[in-house]
């Protein structure tokens, strides 16, 4: 696994910080969104769809800490308890949500309740796994 900031390593264009980075303070709603949209980006490496639209995020919170700095929780779930990869996806979404400004913390835990199933895909995930 390699970071977006360190994508030049394999001669690809490195991913720059979110246009928000230069754009000044943001709201928590913003921010909230731009932590989604940044959930958005990480994959389970076994299914091409977005933990998002798999319906594996379940809460994300902000919490101020001043100074317009925020801590992300977030509370995640795998497609199985038996998913060798939960700790190394949780990781990638908790180094995305701390790529942004205004994140100054930011925990993923993973959960297991209410249990994951198929019906929590997204519409654009079942439309990816053709499962429409």
């Amino acid at each position: 696994r390699l970071a977006g900031r360190d994508a030049d390593a394999l001669g690809l264009e490195v991913q720059a910080r979110p246009a928000s980075a230069s754009s000044g303070p943001v709201t928590q709603e913003q921010l909230e969104k731009q932590v989604w949209d940044s959930l958005k980006t990480c994959y389970d490496p076994e299914i091409p769809v977005n933990v998002v639209d798999l319906g594996l995020i379940y809460d994300c919170h902000l919490t101020p800490m001043g100074a317009n700095n925020y801590k992300a929780d977030v509370k995640m779930t795998l497609t199985a308890p038996g998913c060798g990869m939960g700790a190394t996806i949780a990781g990638d979404a908790q180094q995305k949500i701390l790529m942004l400004d205004g994140i100054e913390e930011a925990t993923v835990d993973i959960v297991w309740d209410p249990p994951w199933h198929q019906s929590m895909i997204t519409e654009q995930g079942r439309r990816i796994l053709g499962l429409e």
